[in-house]
């Protein structure tokens, strides 16, 4: 089972991620819609979970690229069921980064419409976890995936790791 190119990877990253962390807040932003009070540890918080959610972000990635064989592309998806990092703790800890990432920008910017994109951003992925990815998900890893949902939450981490035993 071989892994997409770093190509392809780059590709679906620049599509996806960098559209709705980038692209987005930069059409949205606008200098007066601040409601948040300009103060400096509000904008530091907003750097501490930008660079927080990068992290998680590209670690997510590299998972998917060398457990995964995939990307992060619906249309690339993994042949591997990833119960590994972060992906013991929530289900969607990729889309987690993405999202303290924007929040963080809306933070950094004091941006109202950026932060109403992070929640919009949020309520768009959900839905589309429970009624596209979930699905999909369970075609390919069957069993596997049940339990794992069963047991792991989709954005609320659980307090102790889960582990999937083939039995």
């Amino acid at each position: 089972m071989e892994s997409p190119s770093i190509l392809k990877h780059l590709r679906d990253i620049i599509i996806m991620p960098f559209t709705v962390t980038f692209i987005v807040p930069y059409l949205l932003y606008d200098s007066k819609d601040a409601l948040i009070p300009h103060n400096p540890n509000i904008k530091i918080i907003g750097w501490l979970i930008a660079v927080a959610g990068s992290a998680l972000f590209v670690y997510t990635v590299f998972l998917f690229k060398t457990l995964g064989h995939g990307t992060l592309a619906p249309w690339e998806p993994t042949q591997k069921l990833i119960v590994e990092g972060p992906y013991r703790y929530c289900r969607n800890p990729m889309i987690s980064g993405v999202f303290f990432m924007i929040l963080g920008e809306g933070l950094m910017l004091y941006s109202t419409n950026i932060l109403a994109w992070a929640v919009a951003f949020f309520i768009i992925n959900t839905i589309y976890f429970i009624f596209v990815e979930e699905r999909s998900m369970l075609q390919r890893f069957g069993g596997d995936y049940l339990k794992y949902k069963k047991h792991v939450p989709r954005w609320l981490p659980r307090l102790r790791p889960f582990r999937l035993l083939n039995s």
